[in-house]
C-alpha cells in the first residue's frame, strides 16, 4: 500500500482541486486564521495577505487598510540600495572617513575628521578595519602639536532625526542622531554592576556624559534600570534598581551630536599618542539645502588618510538581519545623494517612491517618512507589501536582497522565533516592532514545498499582549495547511 506524507497529499489535492474548491478551502483557512488572531483579544487591528508565486491570494484580511510597518520599512530602503547603487559587493570607496590637517599661516594645524555617510567607523580596542585609531596614527606620524580638533559631517545635511520619530527615543540607541560622521554606531555603552544592598551600582562608562546615578542595588529581583536625558543635555539620569545577585547590565546611550562625539574620541586617541591638543573641539554641519559648507580659508590643507570600509552589501545584511536603525537612516540619505540629490531625507524618499512606482504599487498603498521604521508616520498596506515582495523577487538583485532577511529559528531578529515548528529554517522575513505595532513580511515555504509571499501587520496592540505569538501561530497554521 502506498503511503503519502501530509505535505505531498496536500500538494496533490491542491493541484487536483478545481478553482471553486480551492476558493472554498482558502475561505475555510482564512476563518481559522482569523479565529486564531482573535485570541489576541479585542482592539488589535490585524492585516494579512498571503499569496502564491503567481499572485493568487490565499488569505486577505484587511488587505488595503494602512498600517504602521515599523522596521518592515527597512525592506524598502535596502531594496532601493540594491536597485540603485553600484558596486555593493566591492570595497566601499564612497564611504569611510578621513583625517586632514588645515593650517593657517603662523598657527599650529587643525585636525579635521570628516565622515562620508558610512556607519562603520569604530574606536573599539579590537578594531581591525575602518578604525579611528588608524586616523589618529596618521596624525601622530605627521605632527606632535595641533590646535583645534574639528568634526566635519557636512557630506550630508544636518537632519539628525526623521519626522515622526518619538522624542522619548532620543536618549536611546534606537533613536540616536544621524550624521555623516558616525562612530561606534553613535552609541555610548554604559555597564552597570550591582554593589552592596541599598548602595548605588557601580558604573563603567566613557566620560562623555555626566551620569546622575540615582539607581539602587536591591536585595533581589525583579528589578529594572531606567535612564533619561533631555535632548541636547549632557547629563543622564540613571534610575530604578538592579538586583544584588544580577549580572552586570549593559545599556546603550544615544548621542545627539555624533560629529562632536567623534572629535571627542579622536582627541582622546591623539593625546594617548603624545599629540598635544592646544585648542578646542569644533563641528562643521551643513543645513539642508543645495549649498555645501566650505572650510575656512587656509594656507594649506593636507589629506593624511582616508579609510575604505568593507563592501556596502555587508551593511545591508546588518540592517535587515539585526534591524539596525542608524545604518538604515544613513542608507536612506546616501540614496538621496544619487542623481541630483543632496542627501536630504526627501531626496532619499524620491528614490524609494520611484522604485515603488516601478513595482506597481498604488500611491495609496504607502507613506514613508524615514528609512528605518522609527517614524510613526509610515504606512503600508499588506497587499501593497506582498505586491512589492513579488516584484522584487523578479529583479536581477532580488536573490541577493533576500539573503539579507532574517531566517526563522536561525539568525537575526528571528533567531528565537518559530523554533521546533514547521517554519524553522523555512521562513525568511523582516521583523518590526514599535509603539503598539508588530510586523513580519517576507516569504515562507509551506509544508507542500511551495513558496508563499506574506505580510502580517498588527497595530493598536496593548503592551500586555504578546502579539507576535499570535502572529507566528497564524503563519504556522497557514504553512501546515498549504
Amino acid at each position: 500500500m502506498r503511503v503519502f506524507t501530509t505535505g505531498l497529499l496536500a500538494l496533490a489535492l491542491g493541484a487536483a482541486l478545481p478553482a471553486a474548491a480551492q476558493e472554498t478551502a482558502s475561505r475555510a483557512l482564512q476563518q481559522r486564521v482569523e479565529a486564531r488572531l482573535a485570541e489576541a483579544g479585542p482592539g488589535i487591528r490585524f492585516g494579512l495577505v498571503v499569496a502564491t508565486e503567481d499572485g493568487r491570494e490565499l488569505i486577505a484580511i484587511a488587505p488595503d487598510s494602512r498600517f504602521i510597518p515599523a522596521s518592515n520599512t527597512k525592506l524598502f530602503t535596502t531594496a532601493a540600495a540594491f536597485a540603485t547603487l553600484q558596486g555593493l559587493d566591492r570595497p566601499d570607496t564612497g564611504g569611510g572617513a578621513s583625517v586632514a590637517l588645515e593650517t593657517e599661516r603662523g598657527q599650529a594645524p587643525d585636525v579635521v575628521l570628516q565622515g562620508f555617510g558610512d556607519a562603520r567607523l569604530s574606536s573599539a580596542p579590537d578594531c581591525v578595519t575602518n578604525c579611528l585609531a588608524a586616523l589618529a596614527d596618521a596624525v601622530a606620524a605627521r605632527t606632535r602639536r595641533v590646535r583645534d580638533v574639528i568634526g566635519d559631517d557636512s557630506f550630508l545635511p544636518d537632519q539628525r532625526w526623521s519626522p515622526g520619530m518619538s522624542w522619548n527615543n532620543i536618549p536611546t540607541a534606537s533613536g540616536t542622531a544621524i550624521s555623516a560622521l558616525t562612530l561606534d554606531d553613535n552609541e555610548v555603552p554604559l555597564r552597570v554592576t550591582p554593589a552592596a544592598q541599598g548602595e548605588a551600582p557601580a558604573l563603567d562608562v566613557l566620560p562623555y556624559y555626566r551620569i546622575d546615578n540615582r539607581a539602587t542595588t536591591l536585595a533581589r529581583g525583579p528589578a529594572a534600570l531606567g535612564y533619561d536625558r533631555l535632548p541636547g543635555e549632557m547629563v543622564l539620569r540613571l534610575t530604578g534598581g538592579i538586583a544584588g545577585n544580577a549580572a552586570p547590565e549593559r545599556l546603550r546611550l544615544g548621542i545627539d551630536d555624533p560629529a562632536h562625539y567623534a572629535t571627542w574620541r579622536l582627541r582622546t586617541l591623539l593625546e594617548a599618542r603624545g599629540v598635544r591638543v592646544t585648542g578646542t573641539l569644533r563641528t562643521r554641519h551643513r543645513p539642508p539645502g543645495p549649498a555645501g559648507v566650505a572650510a575656512p580659508a587656509a594656507t594649506e590643507r593636507e589629506l593624511l588618510l582616508r579609510l575604505t570600509p568593507p563592501p556596502l552589501v555587508e551593511d545591508l545584511r546588518t540592517i535587515n538581519k539585526v534591524s539596525q536603525n542608524l545604518h538604515a537612516e544613513l542608507l536612506l540619505r546616501r540614496l538621496g545623494r544619487t542623481g541630483v540629490g543632496t542627501g536630504t531625507i526627501a531626496d532619499g524618499m524620491t528614490v524609494i517612491h520611484a522604485m515603488l512606482e516601478r513595482a506597481g504599487l498604488a500611491r495609496t498603498d504607502y507613506d514613508f517618512s524615514d528609512g528605518s521604521g522609527m517614524s510613526t508616520y509610515n504606512r503600508i498596506t499588506p497587499r501593497g507589501m506582498v505586491r512589492f515582495l513579488r516584484w522584487a523577487n523578479g529583479q536581477p538583485w532580488g536573490a541577493a536582497w533576500r539573503t539579507t532577511f532574517p531566517i526563522a529559528g536561525v539568525d537575526g531578529t528571528l533567531a528565537r522565533r518559530f523554533r521546533a515548528t514547521a517554519l524553522e529554517g523555512r521562513l525568511f522575513a523582516k521583523t518590526g516592532s514599535i509603539n503598539a505595532t508588530a510586523a513580519l513580511s517576507g516569504t515562507l515555504t509551506a509544508r507542500s514545498g511551495r513558496t508563499l509571499y506574506f505580510s502580517i501587520l498588527a497595530n493598536d496592540a496593548p503592551e500586555s499582549v504578546r502579539t507576535i505569538l499570535h502572529m507566528d501561530a497564524a503563519l504556522v497554521l497557514i504553512a501546515e495547511s498549504n
